[in-house]
């Protein structure tokens, strides 16, 4: 058999708040420890001689909090086992034992496990302090968050938030990063030290970019951040964009974007798709970020009329790309390999046809074609059909294979139009033309798209220029000659090699 473990809470910080039964279980205790001396109700235990051991030797030994809470739950366990049936091991944890000790729910954990008789008494937890010293209702909204794991998505302005565990100012420092995510700079937040503590309680309003620089953290430290329901914080939430797309499209919202179908904005989503391309070619993040959002918006306009049909909603869709994400990485997410990007690739392609087994498709029983989309633009579309191809062992074995029969396609194309051929055959010429030109930029390692569009932008510039030196000879392109443009054009091109 072995010994009994209790679990007790000292209070908030102010020693008259003890109940009597903790007094009374402390004094009759085996054996008692603390998880740390720096708490003002560890007074208590010296005035009635109460003897106990404390774990702060543990924060010097260990590097992370985890591994001391750890730490502290396997002294606690290994003493439990060795002891006397009828021994009472007492563990005094500050505030309220359920409320921000990992070792306690590690203990609830384990004792279960090994049949050692586990009891948790309750003390005045730092919340309630913070609740009557702070003055707001919890039942308005709110949320408890650590400050040595705080992320930027557990940030809801909304709630008053409460951080814990501001054990010194380099944890303090980790939250002001994580919250500058959310809040301005200047924000006012809140810092409370030994809250109802007499004598030692300090409260403190500073604006966020300052909440590192403060002195005085320490175990009985937090911050305080009020709810904050206004449109200036709400503004950067996900949540604000989905509720505004969702008025937009309600009855007393927009007319147009109510009148919108999937249909009518196709073109749209494409327009914005390539807007976006063009942001990233320019190198420009600003209009980089204005052009996403503009995207986006499409996104959650689709996403929203399938919410008024009931079918599924963004959140759906977020749930859907997140678990492909997941599953397609297993070399991130999972157990599997990958060295270098051409294996991540193979990864990537096995889940793929995974995915399509487990919706009852064989994989085997599809076209090595399937998979391209219908509408992409025609030159992208032969690219990815050549590279699908090529997967299975239909292709050219060399790049001068290619560029014969580029030859050849150039020719027939010469042919067509010189025997007078309808224009639909000219076309047709023309198509098998520039999909051989397609596979020799694949053998290149080329994009076809990203070339050509280097193209079309080499050829604006250098007409401009064409322009604008036409334009100070008081000319236009139009009241100019050929030679006279030609010449300017090959100015424009030693232009750009110097």
């Amino acid at each position: 058999m072995s010994a009994k473990l209790t679990v007790v809470g000292l209070g908030s910080g102010n020693p008259d708040r003890l109940t009597l039964g903790i007094v009374n279980k402390l004094k009759a205790a085996s054996r008692v420890h603390v998880r740390t001396g720096e708490h003002p109700a560890v007074k208590v235990l010296e005035e009635l001689e109460i003897p106990y051991e404390s774990f702060d030797n543990l924060y010097e030994s260990f590097s992370s909090f985890p591994e001391v809470y750890e730490a502290i739950t396997l002294k606690l366990l290994e003493e439990a086992r060795s002891g006397n049936q009828g021994d009472e091991i007492v563990y005094a944890v500050p505030g309220h034992p359920m409320v921000a000790e990992s070792a306690v729910s590690k203990l609830r954990a384990r004792c279960a496990e090994e049949s050692i008789e586990l009891t948790v008494l309750g003390g005045e937890s730092f919340l309630d302090e913070a609740f009557l010293r702070l003055g707001f209702d919890p039942i308005e909204g709110f949320q408890l968050l650590d400050a040595t794991g705080i992320t930027r998505s557990q940030l809801q302005p909304e709630l008053h938030t409460l951080i814990g565990q501001v054990y010194d100012t380099y944890t303090a420092s980790e939250a002001k990063l994580c919250l500058m995510e959310m809040y301005p700079p200047e924000y006012e937040v809140v810092v409370g030290h030994a809250l109802g503590v007499e004598g030692e309680e300090q409260i403190l309003r500073v604006p966020l970019y300052e909440l590192d620089r403060q002195e005085g953290y320490g175990n009985l430290s937090l911050i305080y951040i009020p709810a904050d329901r206004s449109d200036r914080l709400r503004q950067r939430t996900f949540a604000r964009l989905h509720e505004i797309v969702g008025i937009l499209r309600s009855p007393g919202g927009c007319p147009w974007d109510r009148e919108q179908t999937h249909d009518s904005l196709r073109k749209n989503l494409i327009e914005e798709t390539y807007e976006v391309l063009e942001t990233i070619d320019e190198d420009d993040p600003e209009h980089m970020k204005e052009e996403l959002g503009d995207l986006m918006l499409q996104i959650m306009l689709h996403s929203q009329m399938e919410e008024e049909l009931g079918a599924f909603d963004v959140f759906d869709v977020i749930e859907a790309l997140n678990g492909k994400l997941i599953f397609r990485h297993p070399h991130v997410f999972g157990d599997k390999d990958a060295a270098d990007a051409e294996a991540a690739l193979q990864n990537w392609e096995g889940m793929k046809a995974e995915e399509k087994r487990r919706k009852g498709i064989e994989p085997g029983e599809l076209s090595a074609l399937d998979g391209v989309p219908r509408d992409l633009p025609a030159l992208m579309k032969a690219y990815k059909l050549q590279k699908k191809a090529s997967k299975v062992g239909f292709d050219w074995g060399n790049v001068e294979d290619v560029l014969a029969k580029v030859q050849e396609e150039l020719d027939e194309l010469k042919e067509a139009i010189a025997s007078g051929s309808s224009q639909e055959e000219q076309m047709l010429e023309l198509g098998d033309l520039l999909f051989a030109a397609t596979n020799a930029a694949r053998f290149i390692d080329a994009d076809p798209e990203e070339a050509l569009t280097r193209t079309n932008r080499k050829f604006v510039e250098r007409f401009r220029y064409i322009e604008r030196k036409l334009r100070e000879r008081g000319i236009s392109p139009k009241d100019s000659t050929l030679d006279e443009m030609e010449a300017l054009w090959q100015e424009a091109k030693g232009a750009e090699r110097a």
